[in-house]
């Protein structure tokens, strides 16, 4: 499974926008044109839209993101639905969490291990879930409802 775990990002539509999003300097929208009157040139504002663009696409294609597990309908009456992640993708939903919090520095006070409790407290408002994926979650968690 870790082989494939975001094997997407490998993708052109993903990897051109991360490397130019992460490793690359760029003028706003306002100082390319000063700069490059008659030119067409990256701008930090065209950067962050590929990105944009990117993260949807990677969001929508890998099944350990939640996202992938909503839909938004068109229909007045029903905006959004959750759909039950598969518990193997729950898990690496999960994995994928505690990976980030290791990554991004965000590690209980008294270890090294990454506070994923407290990050999906401090998140789990904007996380659209199904209930019994919630439940799974907050079980693993050690979070009650």
């Amino acid at each position: 499974m870790g082989i494939i775990h975001d094997w997407s990002k490998f993708m052109p539509v993903e990897f051109i926008a991360y490397a130019r999003k992460f490793y690359g300097e760029y003028p706003t929208k306002e100082q390319a044109i000063r700069r490059y009157p008659y030119g067409t040139i990256s701008t930090q504002e065209s950067v962050k839209e590929d990105f944009d663009i990117a993260w949807n696409h990677h969001q929508k294609l890998n099944k350990h993101h939640w996202q992938y597990w909503v839909i938004v309908f068109d229909s007045e009456l029903e905006k959004v639905k959750c759909l039950n992640v598969p518990e193997i993708y729950r898990k690496e939903m999960l994995a994928d969490w505690i990976g980030a919090g290791r990554a991004y520095g965000k590690q209980e006070q008294n270890n090294n291990n990454p506070d994923t409790q407290q990050w999906y407290l401090d998140n789990r408002d904007k996380l659209i879930l199904h209930p019994e994926t919630r439940q799974w979650i907050e079980t693993q968690l050690h979070v009650n409802g």
